[in-house]
This record gives structure tokens, C-alpha cells and sequence, in this order.
């Protein structure tokens, strides 16, 4: 039986001018929800830095970091259009050094790549899409590099953020990430450009927006103003390991079970474990 074909870029971009969501995914269980909510646009973000593996800044990222949990969302889904960040240092120094970057993401898993910066990141977007891998860009608030250069204000300057849209689109980037800009000028950006924005924090008029699953899902306790949490799964979480903790303690979990029980419960679960048995 043929695989299903996963969303392609090209697809994406023939969205411009639609409203569709994107959300984040770090792992295969959550990457298989998002998809089986109706999301075909996931961006595995070096977000993970801090909602996964608690750091303070996206800036501790590895590509191998990147790489191990691309392949867990790819792995996760089956048709979705996996977009994957270049993390921190991984397209900065050259175009060969970012085209490495990027094949090796595609390699994990990535239907595509996505790397900040306008005007000054469009030689590296086009080298990359030289190589025939898609990539999507990213302007207003960078978050790698935000602590170096005035923090994580909104922004506003329509002249240098629309130089940096049409930078990304013409160095052939299907579709442009707008963090934090001004929503006026994420409107205006919208109706000039010819590929989707998607926008976070941007405003109601960009074609696509994007969140933090752990923000949509009340996991993470700090989330940004412009996110709107539909789920406190951080509270049924707590109260689910607070109940089994209490059964442990009080003696009530696991449950006494006849031997003609355990016998079919180890039969269940040598045909559904995914664990190999020796």
C-alpha cells in the first residue's frame, strides 16, 4: 500500500489569501493529535528550547536537538507538512554551512526548513532553495537573537519590515513567518506578498496563525499575551499523577487480580506492547 503524500510547499503557498492554522509539535503523541485535529501545517520550533527542555532562550537548541525531535513528528504523522526551525548557529557562518543544515533536517524528517533574518538572511534563504529544499521565513521579533538587539518589543517599522518581507519572497520562500508585528503593517505585508503569512502575535489579517501547543494547551504556565489557551491540560495532568500517587501510597493500585487475569493481561500485552520480547 502506497504511504500517503504529505502536504508539499507548494500546496501551502496555493493558500495564500485562506485562513489556516498552524501549531507547534515536539513528539510523535502530540504531532499524531495535532493531525488528527485537522492540522497539516506543524512547525516543530526551536521553542522546544524552552516548553521541552527548559532552557531560557531558543539559543541552547542544537541541530541535533532539532533532528531528534523532527523525527519524532514525522514519525507521528502521515500526512502533515512538517516545518522544521534551523536552530541557532546553523545557517549563520555560510551558504554551504546552511544548505548542511538544512539537508540534514530533511534527512530527519522535515518537509521544509525555517530560518530568521530579512533582507539580511535572503542570501541564505535562496542558497537553500538552490538546493531544492522549501523554507519559510521569519521576520519582526527574532527570538534568537532578541536579547542582542532591543529585546522582545513589537514592531513597527513598516518601511524595514516590509524590505525584509519582499527580501524573503523573492529569495523564494513559500510562505513568511511574522512574530510580534505591528498588526497594521502584518495587514499590509499580507496584501503585498504573494506567498501566506502566518502570523504570531500579528494580527487578525495575516493568512495563517501559528501557536505554541503548550500554550493552546495550558501546559506551559507562562504564556505570551496574544496566545489564548483552550485547555488546562497542566491541571488534569497534576490531578491524574496526584490520584495515582494516592493509590500507590494507600496500597489500591495495582489492583489484586486472579491468576487467570494476570494470564490475560500478559497476553495482551505481548500482542500490543511495541516493546520486543526475548
Amino acid at each position: 500500500m502506497a504511504m500517503p503524500r504529505r502536504l508539499t510547499s507548494a500546496a501551502v503557498r496555493g493558500r495564500k489569501g485562506t485562513r489556516f492554522p498552524v501549531v507547534t509539535a515536539y513528539d510523535a503523541p502530540f504531532a499524531r493529535c495535532a493531525e488528527e485535529a485537522g492540522f497539516d501545517v506543524i512547525l516543530v520550533g526551536d521553542s522546544l528550547g524552552m516548553v521541552v527542555l527548559g532552557y531560557d532562550s531558543t539559543t541552547h537548541v542544537t541541530l541535533d536537538d532539532m533532528c531528534r525531535h523532527v523525527g519524532a513528528v514525522g514519525r507521528g504523522t502521515a500526512k502533515a507538512h512538517v516545518i522544521a526551525d534551523m536552530p541557532f548557529g546553523s545557517y549563520e557562518t555560510s551558504d554551504a554551512h546552511a544548505i548542511g543544515s538544512a539537508v540534514t533536517l530533511v534527512r530527519a524528517g522535515a518537509s521544509s526548513v525555517k530560518l530568521e533574518g530579512g533582507v539580511n538572511s535572503a542570501p541564505r534563504i535562496a542558497a537553500i532553495v538552490r538546493a531544492g529544499i522549501p523554507v519559510v521565513g521569519h521576520i519582526g521579533v527574532l527570538p534568537q537573537t532578541a536579547a542582542l538587539a532591543g529585546g522582545f518589543r513589537r514592531k513597527s517599522d513598516a518601511e524595514a519590515l516590509l524590505a525584509d518581507a519582499h527580501a524573503v519572497a523573492e529569495a523564494g520562500a513559500f510562505a513568511v513567518v511574522l512574530e510580534m508585528v505591528d498588526a497594521a503593517v502584518a495587514a499590509r505585508i499580507t496584501e503585498e506578498l504573494e506567498i501566506p503569512t502566518i502570523g504570531i502575535g500579528a494580527g487578525a489579517q495575516c493568512d495563517a496563525q501559528v501557536l505554541v501547543m503548550h500554550d493552546v494547551l495550558g501546559l506551559y504556565p507562562h504564556a505570551p499575551p496574544f496566545a489564548k489557551r483552550y485547555g488546562e491540560l497542566a491541571v488534569t495532568a497534576t490531578e491524574a499523577l496526584r490520584a495515582y500517587a494516592e493509590d500507590v501510597r494507600a496500597g489500591v493500585f495495582p489492583p489484586a487480580k486472579t491468576d487467570a487475569a494476570q494470564e490475560a493481561d500478559a497476553a495482551v500485552y505481548a500482542v500490543s506492547s511495541p516493546i520486543p520480547k526475548t
